[in-house]
């Protein structure tokens, strides 16, 4: 089943392109189908390439997903054009009466300034908030998962000594549970960030799940309230040549960049990059969306803020 994104988004284009199915409002609108509402608050600062990201994982499932985008109404990208956020996007203040069955929050290019120090912490912690009230089940990624782990539970992102930057391999704490169904005993995901949330901070908090870890990137999946809540420190909706592109970047930029680990065929950027992330990319967002959201979410989505109390009693 396609993914309903708003007419004329950029992004049906390039999907198309790609094989896959994704089905415009007017379309999606003649189908006798309640489709589960999925809200993206994208912080990227190109936004095209992410909202591409995203709905190619979300198009790949049985099921009817309608998308919605969100940006902060503190706060102006310089990247994309203002035609574009006004056509696809809605402000906060827009959505907030609004219920959804699932929410996805990404990362930002804010890692290095202290929390409270981001110019629009105050909206985005008041969107954390109201997630929870609002929403079955969110996916917090990158920086995002860094700022709702530490918002929620005091806990501190810690600077790397350098970039971690490349494709990883991993491991699920626990191959039973349902966000690792059909996965293999090794996985890997790409990351590309400067900071990171140490395990030891993380133990003895019963609220607190790890479920995948990495010897060489450290935790790297994490859940709360059941998988009402789920932090991703890395970046499994990464397409093909994002890495490269980020590489090629930083060079012309002058920054300290390394190549980017287990990514580019024998190590050389010359060549192609090795694409080993996205068969379990995609189950990843599959079981989340079918486990955490479809099978969670309640018929009446104003229930949603009673949704621990419905599932005891049923």
């Amino acid at each position: 089943m396609p993914v309903k994104i708003p007419n004329n988004l950029p992004a049906i284009e390039l999907l198309k392109k790609e094989n896959i199915f994704v089905m415009n409002d007017l379309r999606a609108d003649a189908q006798d189908i309640r489709p589960l509402r999925v809200l993206i608050l994208n912080l990227m600062p190109i936004k095209i390439t992410t909202e591409t990201d995203f709905i190619r994982l979300l198009s790949n499932n049985p099921l009817q997903v309608e998308i919605e985008f969100l940006r902060l109404d503190t706060h102006t990208p310089k990247n994309t054009p203002e035609e574009h956020l006004e056509m696809f996007y809605k402000g906060f203040s827009e959505v907030s009466a609004n219920y959804y069955d699932g929410m996805i929050i990404t990362g930002a290019p804010v890692e290095m300034i202290k929390f409270e120090e981001v110019t629009y912490w105050d909206e985005i912690t008041t969107i954390f908030d109201w997630a929870k009230r609002h929403v079955t089940s969110t996916l917090y990624i990158c920086w995002a998962s860094q700022a709702a782990l530490y918002h929620f539970y005091g806990i501190e992102k810690v600077p790397l000594g350098e970039k971690l930057f490349g494709v990883f391999k991993h491991t699920a704490t626990e191959k039973g549970h349902p966000l690792f169904r059909g996965f293999d005993d090794e996985f890997f995901i790409p990351h590309s960030r400067h900071t990171t949330i140490r395990k030891e901070d993380l133990e003895g908090r019963a609220e607190i799940a790890v479920l995948s870890e990495s010897a060489d990137a450290g935790i790297a999946i994490a859940s709360s309230r059941g998988g009402r809540e789920f932090y991703l420190t890395g970046h499994s909706e990464y397409a093909p040549l994002t890495l490269h592109e980020e590489y090629v970047r930083d060079l012309e930029k002058g920054l300290p960049i390394g190549l980017p680990q287990n990514y580019y065929a024998q190590d050389n950027p010359q060549n192609a990059p090795l694409v080993r992330w996205a068969g379990h990319a995609n189950l990843l967002f599959n079981n989340w969306l079918n486990y955490f959201v479809y099978q969670e979410t309640p018929f009446d989505l104003r229930d949603v803020i009673h949704l621990g109390e419905i599932k005891q009693q049923s």
